[in-house]
């Protein structure tokens, strides 16, 4: 799955600022592929999901 930071992570608290860095989303309208049977990733995409956009591999 692709995963792309849509959203300004300037007011968000410095917990989910964190997460964002350690999936590797650092700058806006940057992607990610994730493997979705990672767990750990998933669950760090669940605390950010109003902040990403998830598009699903065809």
């Amino acid at each position: 799955m692709k995963v792309t930071l849509i959203r300004s992570a300037i007011s968000l608290k410095r917990k989910k600022k964190l997460t964002l860095k350690a999936l590797g989303l650092t700058k806006m309208h940057r992607s990610i592929t994730v493997d979705e049977k990672n767990t750990a990733h998933m669950g760090m995409i669940k605390q950010v999901a109003a902040f990403v956009k998830i598009e699903e591999k065809a």
